[in-house]
């Protein structure tokens, strides 16, 4: 098991990498995440959701994901709340205070998935969640030490030497675990160093001294992690400098932003420049604008509006420029969201954006399924996925953006052609669609995204087994 000094210190890009060095050994290897919070969600190949990051571990690992790959998600919908998915199902939503008095009776679900993919793997590397230290939520915890001392599994500790501080990170987290949790670490690496690293090499022995834990490694920082979808986001990139001839595409970031690796294979292409608007930030003059998915639709546009983005929404579309909704970016733009019995937030209804004549209703049921088909303005074709609550009906719903490959239709397109939106996420992800979205941005496409991610995946790999003692952590594991 990997767990961090802290968040985003590099732990399921480490467990993705090492999901392929080991695969590639010839191991039957499975990722595994007890507890994920992430609004960054996959649909599985069983009809389930998991958080995004195990999906691209599933990938390394070259199988398909299932939900016993993170058999718990939690889904922020507001800073006190979360929609609670086990198995792959929304089992409910849960304020804080709540989810911990419901945790310990989710430890036999997350026993049950470890123990299925166990009898089918030589080896199960599991991710932890956030902090190994969060000693007011150690009881009851599934997540790290809880899981750990439950499935009697060594822990191997992840630091991130980029933000500083390593050594409290480390001689911390040996502080604040009780006993019986320290005695779990077999020990600890060392992520994301920049420079010589020889003039770090007396730091890493002055660790195992001072914790008794074994040095697996120093990683250098790994430029192929800025290939491979990202689970938080905070980790959405600035905007990189306008090439000569590239179109701007600008994605506001709102407070509940869910899916957003669907816009990766665009801050990808030479071609494009994609800018996350930042709170505070107006939306930039730019060639389109793409209203991302949402986890709760009404409270972003109410977020939305306190930006000021409306107003530089319609001014943007006055100067004819074009609007993707994916989503909840797609209900936002029709005229209504109304959520009557409160499925992502207290129930009520709210304007939209104005930009499409369609309405939705927020419902209970969810839909989670990989769908293929094609698009109906452009006729190409495109694989992905849907993930929503919601109906949505209108008259631009006679004029939709999506066919199925079994005949329904998805989307809706305004009468002016310019302003357009659907539920199905994963379009760009999808060559075809990609280069034919961009075409009618009068912008070229020039990667194979399935391709590129491949290969960062390879690179990552290789990187690994370059700076781990990949040896020393195989033989660590029980």
């Amino acid at each position: 098991m990997f767990q961090g000094t802290g968040s985003d210190v590099g732990k399921s890009l480490i467990v993705a990498g090492l999901c392929r060095v080991f695969t590639r050994r010839g191991l039957v290897v499975r990722p595994f995440k007890p507890q994920n919070m992430s609004n960054n969600a996959a649909v599985t190949a069983d009809g389930g959701e998991i958080g995004r990051a195990q999906a691209l571990q599933a990938r390394a690992c070259c199988v398909p994901p299932t939900v016993d790959m993170n058999p718990v998600l939690l889904k922020p919908q507001s800073d006190i709340g979360a929609q609670v998915v086990v198995l792959g199902r929304v089992i409910g939503n849960a304020k804080a205070r709540e989810y911990q008095a419901l945790k310990p009776k989710l430890l036999e679900a997350v026993l049950g998935s470890f123990g299925r993919l166990k009898a089918e793997a030589d080896l199960v590397l599991v991710e932890g969640a956030g902090s190994a230290t969060e000693i007011n939520l150690r009881v009851g915890d599934i997540a790290n030490m809880g899981f750990a001392r439950a499935a009697r599994c060594p822990v191997v500790l992840i630091a991130d030497i980029d933000r500083g501080g390593v050594f409290a990170q480390v001689l911390g987290t040996l502080v604040a675990l009780a006993l019986e949790d320290r005695a779990t670490i077999v020990g600890f690496v060392v992520n994301k160093f920049r420079g010589d690293p020889s003039l770090f090499a007396d730091g890493m022995r002055m660790l195992t001294e001072r914790t008794s834990w074994r040095a697996f490694g120093l990683v250098p920082f790994v430029p192929e992690a800025a290939r491979l979808p990202a689970e938080d986001a905070f980790g959405l990139p600035a905007a990189k400098a306008r090439a000569e001839g590239a179109v701007t595409i600008a994605v506001p970031t709102l407070s509940r932003i869910a899916n957003f690796d669907d816009f990766d294979p665009l801050k990808l292409e030479p071609s494009v420049r994609l800018v996350f608007v930042k709170s505070g930030e107006p939306i930039p003059v730019c060639d389109c604008v793409i209203l991302p998915g949402s986890k709760a639709t009404i409270a972003d546009l109410t977020f939305f509006r306190a930006e000021g983005w409306d107003v530089d929404l319609i001014a943007h579309v006055r100067r004819g420029g074009r609007v993707f909704g994916v989503c909840g970016g797609y209900q936002m733009l029709g005229k209504r969201v109304a959520d009557p019995q409160g499925i992502e937030g207290p129930p009520g209804a709210v304007e939209g954006l104005g930009l499409l004549d369609v309405e939705t209703v927020l419902t209970a049921e969810k839909t989670l399924e990989r769908i293929e088909g094609e698009n109906v303005l452009s006729g190409a074709p495109f694989a992905g996925y849907a993930m929503h609550v919601g109906r949505t009906t209108g008259a631009d719903c006679a004029r939709p953006l999506l066919r199925f490959a079994d005949g329904r239709l998805d989307g809706a397109v305004a009468r002016n052609g310019r302003v357009m939106g659907a539920y199905v996420h994963g379009l760009f992800a999808d060559d075809r669609q990609r280069s034919a979205f961009l075409a009618a941005l009068g912008a070229p496409s020039s990667i194979a995204y399935e391709t590129t991610v491949e290969a960062a995946l390879d690179a990552l790999a290789d990187h690994l087994e370059a700076h781990l003692d990949c040896d020393g952590l195989l033989a660590a594991a029980r």
